[in-house]
């Protein structure tokens, strides 16, 4: 047992990356039917036992995440070995371990519900799943912009295939502009990144937070520009206004556990801006231009949402515009930049992320029960299940509203809070009270439409308007109203324990803007107490990478701060090498000036 407990503390984090990643490889490997039915596939049984044992795998290693990240401490896990900023970072913090709870809170009964027969439309959904999985949690573990980036085009490598899921022409055609949004941010994304590493050196986080203040004028300004690049990247993501107008419509394609499982891909842009450009680029000059924008872009996205709802001709893209409205309304949070308004916004994004989820699932209830008039705002018969539905719904739309006693108020109460000591109080408060007086009008109109101008279902057998209301199954899919319910309770467990939830998120608050905690923890100092990096950038200062050889080293006295004890001590480390390190470290015991980083030899 202490062994197992010893291996688990190692390698923490990165057991939330590793148990989707081998999931997916192993339903990879596992193989579907070339022209074959997934239904009667004599696999289709493995693959729904290894995901199911696989998110509750992940879902309990993420609370365990939780509990640890709960007490402030900022865990770490270096790739091969190599410490920060010279390889990648993996940071377990108490924000990070709120998005993996989240995360798998959400993708857990989304899995349940999908494993009954929407799997069988499409081949390897399992494997993608887990694979979009593996990016979320990664994106959200990553202390490593260019790794940030990796993550994020694993995530939606896997986002191309679900979306395109059961097939269909409408799939097909938005899937391409989905793909093609993406493609566009991601060369954004990288020409960001060139920026920043040119101008700064580096591209870890804590590193580049620690040196953004220390860069001349000309390089300063190339690294906030780029850093205002990765924030038009993350806006794509989120789909904020102007560059937020494809996902009504895209989500509104994918089928109903897809497009419940990408409510949580928008808040991996809202993450990201949190994390970069709210925390990194903190400097004054950077966070003056975000806030400028920043603001007017998420009380303009609020209204647009809302006011598309309100003009939606089906409920799937109503409730995408609901969620863009959601998005506006956290985007007005992160602008405040104080830490209650970003409590609030932790605690409103944690509600948004999962009744969107529940709205999703709605919609296919409803399309189950409307026969061949969907989810189209026309008049239909009435619903075999409407008492069970309307309520639903009406839970739902209170909830989503911000109606209160639910999470959706509270959260909305919190970030009004928050905003006593900015100039733009007035503003922001009408606009948030605005929006949600629309939603209310726009989920009136839902509700009068589907449920209250519905027509009795037609009583003469010998019309087809009657058999085609009997072929209507008198239930709801299987699994799916007893999904909504699980998440809709959970978000009333949310609403009470909002008290110690909202302190947590606080403090989660309070952790994220403290750069200084994660340089401690994050980045590793010499003997007088300097942080070992090669910056300010100067070319001509090249670490070493191969320790064979007999070649002249002048920085090999760094060499024990970047890899373990172990491997310092181990074989592949010449004895020539070692000599080098002694020396040099006799030499600064003698010398302390002589412990600054040298130029290498050409």
């Amino acid at each position: 047992m202490n062994a197992i407990i010893q291996f688990w503390t190692e390698h923490t984090p990165i057991f939330s990356i590793l148990i989707p990643a081998f999931t997916g490889f192993l339903l990879v490997l596992l193989g579907n039917p070339g022209k074959g039915s997934l239904a009667h596939d004599w696999r289709q049984p493995w693959r729904r036992g290894i995901s199911y044992v696989s998110s509750i795998l992940g879902l309990g290693t993420a609370v365990l995440y939780l509990i640890l990240a709960s007490s402030g401490q900022i865990t770490t896990y270096n790739l091969s070995e190599w410490a920060a900023p010279f390889g990648i970072v993996l940071v377990l913090d108490q924000l990070s371990a709120l998005m993996l709870v989240l995360t798998y809170a959400l993708a857990t009964p989304i899995l349940w519900f999908a494993s009954h027969a929407w799997d069988t439309q499409g081949r390897y959904f399992h494997a993608m799943f887990h694979f979009l999985l593996m990016g979320l949690c990664g994106a959200f573990l990553t202390g490593d912009l260019f790794n940030l980036f990796v993550f994020f085009e694993i995530l939606l490598m896997a986002s191309y295939v679900l979306l395109l899921h059961g097939q269909g022409k409408a799939r097909f055609q938005l899937g391409i502009h989905y793909v093609t949004i993406n493609l566009l941010a991601s060369a954004l994304f990288l020409i960001g990144l060139g920026m920043i590493y040119g101008s700064v050196g580096s591209l870890n986080m804590a590193d580049v937070a620690r040196l953004i203040p220390l860069l001349e004028p000309d390089q300063h300004i190339l690294a906030v520009a780029g850093g205002l690049l990765l924030f038009v990247v993350f806006g794509i993501k989120a789909a904020m206004l102007p560059v937020g107008f494809w996902l009504p419509k895209t989500y509104a394609v994918a089928t109903t556990p897809v497009a419940a499982i990408f409510t949580i891909m928008t808040k991996v842009g809202i993450y990201a801006i949190l994390r970069v450009n709210g925390t990194i680029f903190d400097d004054r000059l950077s966070q003056g231009i975000l806030a400028n924008w920043l603001l007017p872009i998420g009380l303009i996205t609020s209204v647009y949402g809302v006011i598309g709802a309100i003009g939606a001709e089906r409920l799937r893209r109503f409730v995408g515009f609901m969620i863009l409205s959601s998005i506006g309304t956290l985007l007005i949070a992160i602008s405040l930049f104080n830490t209650l308004a970003w409590a609030a916004g932790l605690y409103y994004l944690v509600h948004s992320t999962i009744i969107g989820a529940a709205f999703y699932l709605l919609c296919g209830w409803i399309t189950s029960q409307r026969g061949t008039f969907k989810d189209h705002f026309n008049i239909a018969p009435q619903m075999k299940q409407h008492k069970a539905v309307s309520l639903t719904f009406f839970f739902i739309a209170l909830m989503m509203a911000g109606l209160p006693p639910f999470s959706g108020f509270l959260g909305k109460v919190f970030i009004l809070q928050a905003t006593s000591h900015s100039p733009y109080q007035g503003v922001i408060i009408a606009v948030v009270l605005l929006v949600s007086l629309l939603s209310i009008l726009a989920f009136t109109r839902v509700g009068f439409i589907l449920f209250w101008r519905a027509s009795k279902p037609e009583s003469q057998p010998e019309t087809e308007a009657f058999k085609a209301y009997q072929a209507i199954p008198n239930h709801a899919p299987t699994r799916n109203d007893q999904t909504i319910y699980l998440l809709l309770s959970g978000l009333v467990l949310y609403m009470v324990c909002a008290n110690p939830i909202q302190q947590y998120m606080f403090k989660t608050a309070e952790q994220i803007q403290n750069n200084a905690v994660y340089e401690d923890a994050i980045l590793h100092r010499d003997d007088l107490n300097q942080v070992i990096s090669v910056q300010p950038f100067n070319p001509e200062n090249l670490p070493e990478t191969k320790y064979g050889g007999e070649t002249v080293d002048p920085n090999a006295h760094l060499i024990p701060y970047i890899i373990s004890k172990e491997t310092l001590e181990g074989e592949h480390i010449s004895e020539y090498k070692q000599r080098q390190i002694r020396q040099q470290q006799d030499q600064q015991a003698a010398d302390p000036d002589d412990a600054k980083l040298k130029p290498m030899e050409p």
